[in-house]
């Protein structure tokens, strides 16, 4: 008996359906624009809540490769992730409850930023334990009232810290705050916390715990304010190419992130019919619309039915009906605009094909775009291109 064996057919590659692409040569580009605004001082990238959400270990290597000297993050599992993955940059890690195991943190070399006695006693406790001199920062509050050491407890943590690292079990190594009008930049109250900054410094030096590297600015002071420079600068959004300052335009940064689906499904309907649930949109004449995967699930926000434009057959046609949790509708008019199923549609992006970009969706939700885009997510699959080369994680 004779077996016929068949030639195995070659693995079909299966493009992704919705995709939030990250450009890291943008990100490279961005940091060198940032260092040039820095002057002489340092650049921490902060690469806090995955990137801003477009990926902490890429988008950290290529910060570091285009000149950044450090990184910052808020948790310790975000910065236990970068050192993970073989980056021995400095990392700074400054949110956390008092009772957080500080261990494996002091284990890895992770900086840790202190806001209170309580935070003290805790990383004293795991730099004990483990036999490790813990590296830590001082965060003063200066005025934003959020985290950070109170006024009323500056004194206490000037004597404990004393304490510690006389004791050989912490080595302060900084002192930061964070502004509170760093996106008004002739804001008064700029000014007030440099130089509460600056006293709190004083403060310390006076205690001999003289700190190596102090911060304050954010974006918008970094490219604003070159007076709150002091040692380091600590830029997050601008990172991503989006503006902190939106009232003052792009300022030359690229956006990173570009937001594209592929078209499901093109149909016609006719004058009159409705699109979606609720009928919210009614054909005014026959017409042809597109079907794209991407809904409120994946961060296209529900309250931006009917009001935002796709980029799709090299024209921009407008989301039609209302969002979905997995979909939305366009309308692609009369002709189709030569449209096809399995096109690529852009929701949004840098620009460069005249698709929005995210302080279009930021400016029509009144909020801001750092919003925009840490809300992309749910089936949507995150590729990197540029610098790191084509590397795909799902989800985003």
């Amino acid at each position: 008996m004779t077996t016929t064996q068949r030639t195995p057919r070659p693995a079909r590659t299966v493009l992704p359906q919705a995709e939030a692409v990250i450009d890291l040569d943008a990100v490279a580009e961005n940091v060198r624009a940032l260092r040039e605004y820095a002057g002489p001082a340092a650049v921490m990238a902060v690469v806090k809540a995955d990137a801003y959400n477009h990926g902490a270990v890429p988008v950290a290597r290529a910060a570091l490769t285009a000149g950044a000297r450090e990184l910052g993050v808020t948790t310790l599992g975000e910065a236990l992730e970068l050192r993970a993955a073989g980056i021995e940059a400095p990392i700074l890690s400054w949110l956390h409850t008092a009772d957080s195991d500080f261990a494996p943190a002091v284990e890895a070399g992770i900086e840790l930023g202190l806001s209170s006695p309580r935070h003290l006693a805790a990383v004293v406790e795991a730099a004990r334990r483990v036999g490790i001199t813990a590296t830590v920062t001082v965060k003063v509050d200066t005025g934003l009232n959020r985290n950070g050491v109170a006024v009323d407890e500056w004194g206490d943590m000037l004597r404990d810290l004393g304490r510690a690292q006389a004791e050989g079990v912490v080595r302060l190594r900084g002192a930061f705050s964070h502004l509170a009008h760093g996106d008004e930049p002739e804001h008064p109250g700029n000014a007030e916390q440099r130089d509460r900054l600056s006293e709190a410094v004083a403060d310390l030096r006076r205690h001999s715990l003289a700190p190596e590297v102090v911060h304050l600015s954010n974006s918008a002071a970094t490219v604003t304010r070159s007076d709150l420079r002091f040692d380091m600068v600590r830029p997050g959004i601008a990172m991503y190419g989006l503006t902190p300052i939106p009232e003052l335009g792009d300022m030359g940064f690229r956006p990173v992130m570009t937001v594209r689906a592929r078209v499901v499904l093109v149909k016609k309907v006719k004058a009159g019919d409705g699109v979606s649930y609720g009928h919210t949109w009614t054909a005014p004449a026959d017409t042809t619309v597109a079907l794209l995967p991407l809904g409120y699930a994946d961060g296209v926000r529900r309250s931006l039915s009917g009001r935002i434009e796709v980029q799709l057959g090299g024209r921009r046609c407008p989301q039609i009906g209302r969002v979905c949790m997995d979909q939305v509708v366009v309308d692609l008019g009369p002709d189709g605009a030569g449209v096809s199923e399995g096109d690529e549609a852009l929701f949004f992006g840098d620009g460069r094909h005249g698709e929005p970009n995210a302080q279009d969706w930021a400016d029509k939700l009144d909020t801001i775009n750092y919003e925009i885009v840490t809300g992309i997510g749910g089936r949507t699959v995150r590729t990197y291109v540029g610098s790191e080369g084509s590397v795909t994680a799902c989800p985003s």
